[in-house]
């Protein structure tokens, strides 16, 4: 059997962004957007096994033999990170890994807008990342919690499964708790959070009904308070948060959304043409007064169009980020009239704008 850390240590000298071990299949790596096999044996049931022992241990095996899913993070002898999941398919033991960086990058690094770095000096509110598996929520997040340690003397606590980036105490003080292992849940996590006099605290995911009402209600008191949802625009998050409420409490939670949201930032990786790597687009959602207006009177299908007519309050759509880069040099012409909300109207945009081969410098 190969050493898990061997084939780590490999997809880390590669680039890749994930590792994947199947059974019967080389272990598979995905470089850029695309699967690439390694040039390694096909790995066994029991290779599999083995291999989800030496990173768990036994007491965690038998939790994930029991459970048949299992969360976890690793790291490889130099320490580079890795979160991980093993799950049961087929009857047979598959694992997957995203890669972490040892180094927290800046939110002028992911080429996020400046606006997202305005978002670490809010005193209270509710900040939501948003966006499909993959695309670099998690390491938004970071970059946000990071900014906060590096500004401002705050108290914060994490609740992360698992904890993925490890963050130093700098001018604030970090607490970073992982479910399962520091704590049972998110949202036990989070009552007793409430308890430790923090100022800013973290959520990995708002996953169920507790977990988005404690989360909800921890900003309501006067926290500031980071989290994720898988939605891909702001309309959608919102309407995710209510509808995950019974019917009953929904004018309820409206309020309470109305109140306590302060941004949303949902966002998509595209591959870069200009060089190796990838860049996000995102759309941004400020929380004005019309925001919380059309929240409160559930017109949420009146956001999409808050947004486009107040760029100059430092929102954006979706469709006008995609452009941005494109007419820049950054992203594909094909592929940003592909996905964009409106492909006539993007090619257009982008025919008006007169597309540059020259690529500038990200703002």
């Amino acid at each position: 059997m190969v050493d898990i850390k061997t084939i780590l240590t490999e997809a880390i000298t590669k680039k890749a962004s994930d590792v994947h071990i199947n059974v019967g299949m080389p272990p598979v790596i995905r470089k850029n957007t695309e699967l690439i096999n390694l040039e390694h044996a096909l790995v066994t049931n029991d290779d599999a096994k083995k291999m989800v022992l030496s990173m768990v241990g036994l007491e965690k095996f038998e939790r994930f033999e029991k459970n048949r899913d299992l969360d976890f993070s690793t790291t490889t002898d130099d320490d580079h990170r890795f979160r991980c999941n093993a799950h049961y398919q087929r009857e047979t033991v598959a694992i997957s890994f995203r890669v972490i960086p040892n180094e927290i990058p800046s939110l002028a690094e992911l080429h996020l807008p400046g606006i997202v770095e305005t978002f670490a000096d809010m005193p209270r509110g509710l900040v939501l990342v948003t966006g499909h598996t993959g695309s670099g929520k998690s390491t938004t997040l970071a970059a946000m919690v990071e900014l906060v340690n590096t500004k401002h003397r705050k108290h914060i606590i994490t609740l992360e499964d698992p904890i993925e980036y490890a963050l130093q105490n700098k001018t604030s003080m970090v607490e970073q708790r992982e479910v399962g292992d520091d704590c049972l849940s998110f949202a036990g996590g989070l009552r007793y959070a409430l308890r430790q006099d923090p100022d800013i605290i973290m959520v990995g995911e708002m996953r169920d009904l507790e977990t988005t009402s404690s989360t909800i209600t921890a900003a309501e008191t006067g926290h500031l308070v980071f989290s994720t949802l898988h939605t891909i625009n702001a309309a959608q998050t919102i309407e995710r948060i209510i509808d995950i409420y019974p019917a009953n409490q929904q004018n309820q939670i409206r309020t309470m959304l109305a109140n306590t949201l302060e941004a949303v930032v949902s966002q998509t990786l595209f591959r870069r043409i200009d060089e190796y790597g990838m860049v996000p687009c995102t759309e941004i959602l400020l929380c004005n007064s019309a925001v919380r207006n059309c929240i409160r009177d559930n017109r949420i299908f009146e956001i999409p169009n808050i947004i486009e007519t107040s760029s100059k309050l430092g929102m954006q759509t979706m469709d006008s980020s995609i452009a941005k880069m494109c007419t820049k040099g950054y992203i594909d012409r094909e592929e940003a009239i592909c996905r964009s909300s409106n492909p006539a109207k993007m090619k257009k945009r982008l025919a008006q704008s007169g597309k540059v081969d020259i690529i500038q410098p990200l703002s």
